[in-house]
């Protein structure tokens, strides 16, 4: 997501920077660019036109533009402004109650199910006791897909008994948790592809039975606008505390993140960035803001580093290339360690895109090509993983039946560790070591 926008905000802050000295055309050139990368990323007119505004007024100044670092404040106000149209930091849920009630609501096919799961995931890493319940009659099988969700993540869910209706369930949650000692309630809603009269009151109907303290709104991130204008509705019509965000990990143009919280009137709490249970996070406006100008989001990436990295696996691979004594079956092993931190693009997106990172593309990320380099490393003795000068061409030919590859394949990832061996030859063993254990 934002790629698009990251790259023509990148163009337009490195004219600025090419200046000099930014005059007041150059600025008005760059305002005008910055709001057709915008519109162009989906974002609501009004807020398009509102942000441009303060960022020209913020900018066109003598403070600003005759200063020596006008570009780099520049780049600051326009981050600045984009935080404040992001809204404010999400937070843990508001829990209240014996037990609390989390409802969800949305469309069909925003991932409330999914987003459910992963909610109930961090309330028990949090301590709580968690309860998921099916209220979903509408769409078939999502009482059996909400139980595969919850066993998923171990926590139990509650659904309907024969003939029960979504307001019956509602009226024994409360009673039934108390009783098998849950304090946390997580209630799955039925979802329309349109905003409908009936909808709108089982939703109502629901929330003045359950009485809950956190009302999320699930949108779907990629259906852009539609999302911001269904948030709204539901925003008029209901008691909403927050939105999540859901497919944050996809290629859509960013305009439901930036749009929602002025358009919509409600904070954004959650994001989620993938399919796997752990992949929720709680919103941060200056994190989004930074990956939308390209400058990374490395807190982000220490976060999924620190929960998915082995510490002492890690070290033990950083003495082993600061003594230059880097395997094949080592490079196998940080492969998995990195993968553990999730989809390889998603690591590359958190990086800035300049300095040493200047050309990555995170789309050209072959997952694939990963798997088919583990299976080729799997595929030999561990004498050759120690010392690959040991493959011949019928050598190459078993790993290559064995994997399920190419000799051609087998071939290129032995070049591609020699090139890697070569360079950690000329890098002193002490500098290396200390930036591994970093």
């Amino acid at each position: 997501m934002f790629d698009g926008l990251q790259d023509r905000l990148q163009g337009v802050f490195k004219r600025l920077k090419g200046e000099g000295r930014v005059s007041e055309e150059a600025l008005q050139a760059a305002l005008r660019e910055i709001r057709l990368a915008l519109l162009e990323a989906d974002v609501n007119f009004r807020v398009v036109k509102s942000f441009v505004a303060r960022v020209r007024e913020r900018s066109i100044g003598s403070d600003v533009l005759e200063s020596l670092t006008a570009a780099q404040q520049v780049v600051k106000i326009v981050k600045d402004e984009l935080v404040g149209i992001l809204g404010e930091p999400g937070g843990d849920l508001r829990l209240t109650g014996h037990p609390s009630v989390v409802l969800l609501c949305g469309l069909q096919g925003s991932g409330k199910t999914t987003t459910a799961g992963k909610l109930a995931k961090k309330l028990r890493e949090s301590g709580r006791q968690p309860l998921l319940v099916a209220a979903d009659l509408q769409r078939a099988a999502a009482v059996e897909q909400l139980r595969q969700v919850g066993a998923g993540v171990g926590v139990p869910v509650l659904g309907p008994d024969d003939g029960e209706t979504a307001v019956d369930l509602a009226t024994r949650v409360s009673r039934e948790a108390r009783e098998r000692g849950y304090d946390v309630v997580v209630f799955d809603t039925a979802g329309r592809l349109h905003i409908d009269e009936a909808l709108m009151d089982e939703i109502a109907v629901l929330a003045k039975s359950l009485d809950p303290t956190e009302f999320l709104f699930v949108a779907d991130a990629m259906t852009g606008q539609d999302a911001v204008k269904s948030a709204g509705a539901f925003g008029k019509l209901l008691p909403l505390t927050g939105v999540i965000l859901t497919k944050l990990d996809g290629d859509s143009r960013g305009g439901a993140a930036l749009s929602i919280r002025s358009v919509a009137e409600v904070p954004i709490r959650f994001v989620g960035v993938g399919e796997k249970p752990d992949d929720l996070e709680v919103f941060d406006p200056e994190r989004m803001a930074s990956r939308i100008l390209g400058m990374g989001d490395v807190l982000s990436l220490i976060e999924k580093a620190e929960k998915g990295l082995d510490a002492s696996e890690t070290e033990r691979l950083a003495k082993r290339m600061a003594r230059r004594e880097f395997t094949l079956e080592d490079l196998r092993d940080q492969l998995r360690q990195m993968r553990r931190m999730g989809p390889l693009a998603q690591v590359l997106e958190a990086l800035p895109r300049g300095g040493p990172f200047k050309g990555l593309d995170p789309s050209m990320v072959d997952e694939g090509k990963l798997t088919r380099v583990e299976a080729v490393i799997d595929s030999m003795t561990p004498r050759e993983r120690e010392k690959p000068t040991l493959l011949n061409a019928s050598r190459k030919r078993r790993i290559a039946r064995g994997s399920g590859t190419s000799v051609q394949e087998v071939n290129q990832l032995i070049k591609q560790f020699r090139t890697m061996r070569k360079m950690m030859k000329k890098i002193k063993g002490g500098w290396l070591q200390k930036a591994m254990g970093g």
